[in-house]
Protein backbone atom coordinates (compact mmCIF):
# COMPACT_ATOMS: atom_id res chain seq x y z
CA UNK A 1 0.00 0.00 0.00
CA UNK A 2 2.44 2.31 1.13
CA UNK A 3 4.73 2.23 -2.47
CA UNK A 4 0.90 2.59 -3.86
CA UNK A 5 0.56 5.93 -2.08
CA UNK A 6 4.24 7.26 -2.89
CA UNK A 7 3.50 6.16 -6.46
CA UNK A 8 0.59 8.73 -6.72
CA UNK A 9 1.99 11.42 -5.43
CA UNK A 10 5.05 11.41 -7.55
CA UNK A 11 2.26 11.03 -10.42
CA UNK A 12 0.49 14.27 -8.49
CA UNK A 13 3.74 15.66 -8.45
CA UNK A 14 4.57 15.53 -11.86
CA UNK A 15 1.12 16.37 -12.94
CA UNK A 16 0.75 19.55 -11.18
CA UNK A 17 4.47 20.33 -13.03
CA UNK A 18 3.51 22.43 -15.79
CA UNK A 19 0.74 24.30 -14.01
CA UNK A 20 3.21 25.84 -11.18
CA UNK A 21 5.90 26.70 -13.62
CA UNK A 22 3.85 29.03 -15.59
CA UNK A 23 5.10 32.95 -15.24
CA UNK A 24 7.98 33.47 -13.99
CA UNK A 25 10.19 30.49 -14.70
CA UNK A 26 13.24 31.61 -13.40
CA UNK A 27 12.08 32.35 -9.79
CA UNK A 28 10.03 29.22 -9.86
CA UNK A 29 13.08 27.43 -10.53
CA UNK A 30 15.15 29.01 -7.97
CA UNK A 31 12.39 28.75 -4.93
CA UNK A 32 12.08 25.13 -6.24
CA UNK A 33 15.67 24.02 -5.65
CA UNK A 34 16.09 26.32 -2.78
CA UNK A 35 13.42 24.21 -0.61
CA UNK A 36 14.50 21.28 -2.15
CA UNK A 37 18.16 21.98 -0.96
CA UNK A 38 16.69 23.02 2.48
CA UNK A 39 14.47 20.33 2.67
CA UNK A 40 16.92 17.99 2.00
CA UNK A 41 19.45 19.14 5.07
CA UNK A 42 16.63 19.55 7.51
CA UNK A 43 15.36 15.79 6.86
CA UNK A 44 18.98 14.17 6.95
CA UNK A 45 19.71 16.31 10.25
CA UNK A 46 16.39 14.65 11.27
CA UNK A 47 16.81 11.43 9.60
CA UNK A 48 20.43 11.41 11.13
CA UNK A 49 19.29 12.33 15.23
CA UNK A 50 16.79 8.97 15.09
CA UNK A 51 13.98 11.48 15.17
CA UNK A 52 12.09 10.31 11.92
CA UNK A 53 12.34 7.25 10.45
CA UNK A 54 11.24 6.13 6.49
CA UNK A 55 11.09 2.81 6.53
CA UNK A 56 9.31 2.16 2.64
CA UNK A 57 11.27 4.85 0.75
CA UNK A 58 12.49 4.75 -2.95
CA UNK A 59 16.00 3.84 -3.15
CA UNK A 60 16.53 2.68 0.74
CA UNK A 61 20.06 1.39 -0.10
CA UNK A 62 21.20 5.17 -1.20
CA UNK A 63 18.58 7.29 0.98
CA UNK A 64 17.97 7.30 4.34
CA UNK A 65 15.25 10.49 3.51
CA UNK A 66 12.59 10.35 1.20
CA UNK A 67 13.43 11.95 -1.97
CA UNK A 68 10.36 12.33 -3.32
CA UNK A 69 9.24 14.55 -0.05
CA UNK A 70 12.02 16.32 0.06
CA UNK A 71 12.98 17.10 -3.36
CA UNK A 72 9.62 16.92 -5.31
CA UNK A 73 6.67 17.30 -2.94
CA UNK A 74 7.94 20.16 -0.31
CA UNK A 75 9.41 22.36 -3.23
CA UNK A 76 5.98 22.00 -5.23
CA UNK A 77 3.83 23.35 -2.26
CA UNK A 78 6.77 26.63 -1.89
CA UNK A 79 6.44 27.20 -5.28
CA UNK A 80 2.79 27.28 -4.73
CA UNK A 81 2.50 28.94 -1.39
CA UNK A 82 4.83 31.84 -2.71
CA UNK A 83 2.98 32.28 -5.94
CA UNK A 84 -0.11 32.52 -3.49
CA UNK A 85 1.67 34.80 -1.20
CA UNK A 86 3.17 37.09 -3.44
CA UNK A 87 1.45 40.37 -2.63
CA UNK A 88 0.48 39.84 0.98
CA UNK A 89 1.29 41.16 4.15
CA UNK A 90 2.25 39.49 6.73
CA UNK A 91 -1.17 38.72 8.84
CA UNK A 92 -2.40 37.06 5.41
CA UNK A 93 0.81 34.78 4.51
CA UNK A 94 0.59 33.90 7.95
CA UNK A 95 -2.61 32.48 7.75
CA UNK A 96 -2.10 31.21 4.47
CA UNK A 97 0.74 29.01 5.93
CA UNK A 98 -1.87 27.52 7.82
CA UNK A 99 -3.60 25.95 5.10
CA UNK A 100 -0.29 23.67 4.23
CA UNK A 101 0.82 23.35 8.28
CA UNK A 102 -2.09 22.47 9.55
CA UNK A 103 -3.08 19.66 6.87
CA UNK A 104 0.62 18.60 6.51
CA UNK A 105 1.20 17.62 10.01
CA UNK A 106 -2.42 16.06 10.74
CA UNK A 107 -1.28 13.93 7.33
CA UNK A 108 1.86 12.91 8.69
CA UNK A 109 0.02 11.89 12.14
CA UNK A 110 -2.59 10.02 10.35
CA UNK A 111 0.41 8.17 8.12
CA UNK A 112 2.44 7.47 10.64
CA UNK A 113 -0.41 5.78 12.77
CA UNK A 114 -1.76 4.07 9.51
CA UNK A 115 0.92 3.34 7.52
CA UNK A 116 4.95 2.50 6.72
CA UNK A 117 5.82 5.48 5.69
CA UNK A 118 6.88 7.17 8.47
CA UNK A 119 7.90 5.96 11.83
CA UNK A 120 8.30 8.82 14.78
CA UNK A 121 10.50 8.44 17.14
CA UNK A 122 11.33 11.71 18.56
CA UNK A 123 8.61 13.78 16.94
CA UNK A 124 5.08 15.01 17.13
CA UNK A 125 2.78 16.79 14.51
CA UNK A 126 3.67 19.61 16.59
CA UNK A 127 7.68 19.43 15.12
CA UNK A 128 6.01 19.14 11.20
CA UNK A 129 3.76 22.49 12.14
CA UNK A 130 7.15 24.05 12.88
CA UNK A 131 9.37 22.55 10.38
CA UNK A 132 7.07 23.16 7.46
CA UNK A 133 6.34 26.90 8.70
CA UNK A 134 9.52 27.57 8.98
CA UNK A 135 10.75 26.35 5.67
CA UNK A 136 7.81 28.09 3.84
CA UNK A 137 8.83 31.39 5.76
CA UNK A 138 12.69 31.09 4.64
CA UNK A 139 12.04 30.38 1.36
CA UNK A 140 9.37 33.49 1.54
CA UNK A 141 12.61 35.65 2.35
CA UNK A 142 14.85 34.02 -0.01
CA UNK A 143 11.95 35.18 -3.03
CA UNK A 144 12.00 38.22 -1.47
CA UNK A 145 15.65 38.72 -1.51
CA UNK A 146 15.72 37.87 -5.09
CA UNK A 147 12.91 40.18 -5.91
CA UNK A 148 14.75 43.41 -4.08
CA UNK A 149 18.15 42.21 -5.79
CA UNK A 150 16.21 42.19 -9.20
CA UNK A 151 14.77 45.62 -8.52
CA UNK A 152 18.40 46.92 -7.58
CA UNK A 153 19.74 45.62 -10.84
CA UNK A 154 22.79 44.84 -8.56
CA UNK A 155 21.65 40.63 -8.96
CA UNK A 156 22.47 41.06 -13.15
Amino acid sequence: MEKILLRMLTAGCVATVPFLFRGKRRENFLIFFAKGVLATLIDAYVVGTNKIAYPVRPFPKIFKTNIIYDVLFFPLLSVLWVKMTERDRLGMKLLKSLVFSVPMSFGQWFFEKNSKLFKWKKWSPLHTFASVNFTLFTIRGFFGLIRYLDKKETWR
